[in-house]
């Protein structure tokens, strides 16, 4: 692994398909979970810059803890707040309120550290700039260094490939489903404000990748994201009808694709609640963090055996450490 930054990183010529090469990286996940320091030499006198530029905590502290487990230095840098603001565009004419550009910038961190964490955020005003995915396009043009990333304008992979992580680790846990495959539901959940699409694209393209479960997306209408992530999946606006026999159910807010970064619809009846969930299977209910409690889900859900929520952000530990290994084995 020379990068990762989305699901087509982890493809690999030794396995047929992404979904097989998904369950390595689960598996190898699933094994330092077990015992987090058996690879505490790996990145023994290598560095890992990880640089914010929106703030943290699962994150920052997860990353942080992978590298420390696999013997690494890990530094944080909050680029907004400790930082000069950078320039991203080619050929700008720095006379605002940009002082360094990422020319320069970034090939100065790659000779600082081994490899560098990115966290980047979209601005929900310009779907064109923000879907480029510039900011870590550059950092990647010109470090010279690997690159992570910690979210990016459209995709969280370090966060899907936990859920992916957890899902799996969840169905260990049970009997065969009658000999079906999991049922996977992504539910559009109501927000106080406009929310990106990093985390639901990201989501959608991981669990197609995988291959392994019945996925089904369920928004209001105008919720619609973008089809190079969500194809493969069956989406409906009958949420109702969407949580019909599913296993896992992940709730996640995200404002408009089409008209961008807008709320159209912030129908309370769309929270999940338990009279909801008694249309599911029993799901396991899943949240990346943070939470608007009462909002998006319910206290009675959160609360419930059903919520896997902490168990899930607790395992970004093992999907950070396994994804650093990766990048680790491949530079020795």
């Amino acid at each position: 692994m020379k990068n990762f930054t989305s699901v087509k990183d982890c493809i690999n010529p030794s396995f047929k398909e992404t979904g097989d090469a998904i369950n390595s990286l689960v598996q190898k996940a699933l094994a330092y979970k077990k015992d987090p320091l058996k690879d505490c030499k790996l990145g023994e006198h290598k560095r890992i810059g990880c640089l914010f530029l929106n703030p943290s905590m699962r994150t920052r502290l997860s990353t942080q803890i992978a590298a420390q487990n696999l013997g690494m230095e890990a530094i944080v840098f909050n680029v907004g707040q400790e930082g000069w603001a950078l320039e991203f565009e080619e050929e700008a004419i720095m006379s605002g309120n940009t002082v360094e550009h990422v020319k320069d910038a970034a090939p100065v961190l790659g000779k600082y550290f081994d490899i560098l964490a990115i966290r980047t955020f979209p601005s929900l005003k310009n779907r064109e700039d923000d879907y480029s995915e510039l900011f870590i396009k550059q950092f990647i043009k010109y470090t010279g260094v690997p690159i992570v990333s910690l979210e990016s304008a459209t995709l969280h992979p370090l966060q899907s490939l936990t859920d992916i992580i957890t899902i799996s680790e969840e169905l260990s846990k049970t009997p065969p489903l009658g000999g079906r495959g999991a049922k996977v539901v992504l539910t559009w959940a109501p927000h106080v404000k406009p929310l990106p699409q990093c985390v639901a694209n990201s989501f959608s393209q991981w669990v197609n990748a995988w291959g392994e479960a019945e996925f089904v997306i369920t928004h209001p209408e105008d919720y619609e994201l973008d089809e190079q992530f969500t194809k493969g999946a069956t989406i409906t606006h009958n949420q109702d009808e969407a949580l019909k026999n599913a296993d896992f159910v992940y709730v996640k807010n995200w404002s408009t694709y089409l008209d961008y970064g807008k709320i159209y619809c912030n129908d309370p009846e769309w929270m999940l609640t338990k009279e909801k969930l008694s249309l599911t299977n029993n799901a396991k209910v899943m949240h990346c963090l943070p939470v608007r409690r009462n909002v998006e889900l319910s206290d009675e859900i959160l609360d419930s055996p059903n919520s896997i929520v902490t168990q899930q952000a607790g395992n970004r530990v093992w999907a950070a450490q396994t994804v650093l290994s990766e990048i680790l084995s491949a530079t020795h």
